[in-house]
């Protein structure tokens, strides 16, 4: 072998220096993590404001506890029918209305992705419209019928609304998932002689699992959060959700508004839907993509 095969081989094992990311990449990892700090502020003041005493917080406004207490917490966890009650309320009503919309979402997707039926775009279109519509419109009709049905004050009629509310957007986003789908299976599927249901039972739902989680986290994090229906259709405290335990343990003595508390609540309100997003989010990106690239 000869000194130069030698030396080649020896320069081909020497460890390769590490090329330097260009300027721009160090820019874009600093706009995002002064984009991070502006986003996580106020999430970051809210829980120091939650552990000082009920007295600081009302006071001037400042970044930093000056002692650490949780009575708020306590005033939370205790206030009338009990954190407890409220948590359970919102979970139970998101739980209903994220299978209703599955349950709904799914084959009206599958049904305007896949079938070639006279005036499907047209339905499609109907099925988006009361996206543009505000449903704070509706909630007074929406009231004098449910209160005939009984659904007033009803977990159940809660979810009937939430699902109503976001079922436009389920199905837009299942449609988009079901086109996403190669044919090619779904003709393989009907050669060997697979009905319609079992093709979106066995076929396409475990292929659009990830839009399905989206549809779900969707739909959890919006009736989690939604306010102005609970309050119009639940009129026991015991029925209250998280929205309503915000509005009602802000008041403090003589009217004033207690902050402590009001932050506390709000940091308790926000854990679930935070560790429901970071549990599920790379199915809620690749959901969220679904149908974007043919």
């Amino acid at each position: 072998m000869s000194a130069s095969t030698i030396a080649s081989e020896i320069g081909a094992l020497a460890p390769r220096r590490r090329r330097r990311a260009p300027p721009s990449t160090y820019l874009a990892v600093a706009a995002c993590v002064a984009i991070m700090a502006i986003m996580a502020a106020p999430l970051m003041f809210s829980f120091f404001a939650s552990i000082e005493t009920a007295t600081e917080a009302s006071s001037a406004p400042h970044y930093l506890p000056q002692s650490f207490s949780l009575q708020n917490y306590l005033k939370v966890a205790g206030y009338q029918a009990g954190l407890a009650t409220y948590v359970g309320n919102s979970t139970l009503v998101a739980l209903m209305t994220i299978v209703a919309c599955i349950a709904l979402a799914a084959p009206a997707g599958y049904g305007l992705a896949r079938f070639s039926t006279y005036g499907k775009e047209i339905a499609f279109l109907i099925l988006l419209a009361p996206m543009m519509i505000p449903y704070q419109a509706l909630l007074t009709p929406l009231y004098l019928d449910f209160a005939k049905f009984g659904l007033v004050d009803s977990r159940i009629g809660l979810a009937i609304i939430h699902t109503i509310l976001q079922l436009p957007f389920s199905v837009y986003l299942m449609r988009n998932a079901f086109e996403a789908i190669p044919r090619e299976i779904e003709e393989a599927a009907m050669i060997d002689g697979c009905t319609a249901l079992r093709r979106l039972a066995y076929i396409f739902v475990p292929l659009a699992v990830p839009a399905l989680v989206t549809v779900a986290l969707f739909a959890f994090i919006a009736s989690w959060n939604e306010f102005l229906g609970a309050l119009v259709f639940m009129n026991r405290e015991s029925s209250f959700t998280m929205p309503i335990l915000l509005v009602s343990v802000r008041t403090g003595d003589h009217g004033a508004v207690d902050w402590g508390a009001l932050q506390a609540s709000i940091v308790l309100s926000i854990i679930p839907c935070l560790v429901v997003y970071l549990a599920l989010q790379r199915y809620y990106i690749s959901g969220l993509l679904s149908g974007a690239v043919k």
